[in-house]
This record gives structure tokens, sequence and C-alpha cells, in this order.
């Protein structure tokens, strides 16, 4: 409950405050939102198997991004950032949609 209360907080003040993205910032967003989904999916998928942490959670979550936004910042660094960021939505990607066919099986008992 409290997690849903802070998710409506967040969008309500997003919408509200509108903030801004500073410009060098602008790459790395798209990317940290599909490694925080990635994150969101897996952990409603684990708690639909009955195995939620919110200690795991919390931490996939965070590293999920972190790692995702050093990888796309490496491939900046040497020159080859798009294709680095293609290869980390792709795989986050993957990762997603296997995250939603398991949660389907699981809802649909298919």
């Amino acid at each position: 409950m409290i997690a849903v209360i802070g998710l409506v907080i967040g969008v309500v003040g997003g919408l509200l405050l509108q903030p801004t993205v500073p410009l060098e910032l602008q790459p790395y967003l798209p990317i940290a939102v599909v490694a925080a989904l990635d994150a969101l999916f897996g952990g409603l998928r684990a708690m639909l198997d009955g195995i939620f942490d919110d200690r795991v959670f919390l931490i996939s979550f965070l590293s999920n991004v972190v790692v995702a936004a050093l990888i796309v910042f490496l491939g900046d660094q040497l020159g080859v950032g798009t294709q680095l960021s293609t290869a980390v939505v792709v795989v986050l990607g993957i990762r997603i949609f296997s995250n939603a066919a398991s949660i389907r099986r699981h809802l649909f008992k298919a």
C-alpha cells in the first residue's frame, strides 16, 4: 500500500512540477526507464511466484539503472554510445518480455 501511495505522489508531483532533465543526462533517461521497467516486471513476477523480497527488489532496481547508465556512459566515451544503448535496450527488452510472458502464464494458467 505504501508503494502505491508513493507511486501516486511521484506521478502527481511529476505532472505538477514538470521537472526538466539536464541536457547532458538526456541520453541516459530512456535507458534508466527501461532498466527500471525490467526490475518492476521482475518484482511483479517474483510476487506472483511467492518469492518477492523487497530488499532484493530495491537492489535490483537500483543496480539495473546504475549498470545500464554506466554501459551507456562507457559507450559514449568510446564513441559507440548508440550501439551500446541499443544493446542495453535489447537485452533489457528481452528480460521484460520474458517476465511478462511468465506473468501472463501465471495469471491465465496457460
